[in-house]
């Protein structure tokens, strides 16, 4: 025999779950885009900072 109010409660706690689920994911793949978009920006500002020849340093007049 089947129980309408179980039935009902897991309905209900599943639909949470996906919910939870689902932000959570979203959390995660804002965090990874994130880490590697630093990461990008880290390697870019290294070897460009490499190739470009140092700025001159100015003389101080007297």
């Amino acid at each position: 025999m089947k129980n309408p109010f179980l039935s009902m409660w897991l309905s209900g706690a599943n639909t949470v779950a996906g919910s939870v689920r689902g932000h959570a994911t979203a959390a995660a793949r804002r965090q990874t885009k994130t880490a590697t978009r630093r990461s990008q920006k880290q390697v870019a500002d290294f070897w460009t900072a490499a190739l470009t020849p140092p700025k001159a340093t100015r003389k101080k007049r007297r």
